[in-house]
């Protein structure tokens, strides 16, 4: 991927689940570099992890988007911080998965104007090993396209789709193909190396990885994990500290037709 894109190309940067304050802070000095060494036009943030490690909170949301986050997605951790039922629908920037039933606060969704056209974020959630499932993300994803393109003459969309199994996530790749330009994975926290383009033109990743300690189990401190494993004891699991892995996706889009033109996988490191 080039380091700077054709000026008709919107480049999207997106980053994976960003875990308590040693994420925040790392992304937060990323995302300016990245933008000014990368030519980025738009970035999304999966900031479900993101206030000590469960949930977001308001003042959390809000620092984000003051970093650079255009839009921020979310997962099955949305409602660990009580405070985000009440500011989910006054900042339309933060989603939650789409798939909750109709009433639920806040959208799964969100168009927006940029110098290359408009552009949609979705986040969905899956249901295969999720705890209690949501609503069937296939007929909800459908519907939400539907009900975009019914008020936008949007090309480019991207999905954040939150899921455990990789199988659900590759067939909702493979379903959505040629529909979304992108189609990247959250929620297992580690990043998978199968980066593509499908034949329609969507771009795939099955799991961006996270944006979290480097030392650790998914972001935790590894001894009380280790701990509760071998004693099956309750244990508090604080985040981790030290190094940062900074893992996410780079995708070069073409706003006249919506196609991916490249993907790139992003793995570096924040001290």
């Amino acid at each position: 991927m080039d380091k700077h894109p054709h000026l008709s190309t919107l480049r999207l940067l997106f980053l994976g689940d960003v875990v308590g304050e040693p994420g925040r802070k790392a992304v937060a000095s990323f995302i300016p570099q990245v933008r000014e060494e990368r030519g980025v036009n738009f970035v999304v943030v999966n900031g479900e992890n993101s206030a000590g490690g469960r949930g977001i909170t308001a003042k959390i949301a809000i620092g984000l988007l003051r970093a650079g986050a255009t839009v921020i997605t979310t997962g099955d951790h949305i409602w660990d911080q009580r405070e985000i039922v009440e500011f989910l629908p006054t900042e339309p920037r933060l989603l939650r998965p789409l798939n909750y039933p109709e009433g639920t606060p806040g959208n799964g969704s969100i168009v927006l104007e940029t110098e290359k056209g408009p552009v949609a974020v979705m986040n969905a959630q899956g249901r295969t090993f999720m705890g209690n499932p949501l609503e069937n993300p296939l007929i909800s994803i459908d519907n939400e396209l539907n009900k975009i393109r019914e008020d936008w003459d949007v090309k480019m969309v991207f999905l954040d789709f939150h899921a455990e199994a990789t199988s659900e996530k590759i067939a909702t790749g493979r379903y959505l193909d040629g529909r979304v330009s992108a189609v990247v994975g959250t929620h297992t926290h580690v990043q998978t190396a199968d980066e593509q383009i499908f034949p329609g033109g969507t771009a795939f990743l099955c799991d961006a990885g996270m944006c979290g300690p480097q030392e650790s189990i998914l972001g935790r401190r590894v001894e009380p994990i280790l701990h509760r494993m071998k004693t099956s004891m309750p244990q508090t699991m604080p985040v981790a500290k030290g190094r940062v892995d900074i893992r996410g996706v780079l995708i070069d889009i073409d706003p006249t037709s919506g196609k991916a033109l490249d993907i790139e996988r992003i793995a570096c490191y924040h001290e």
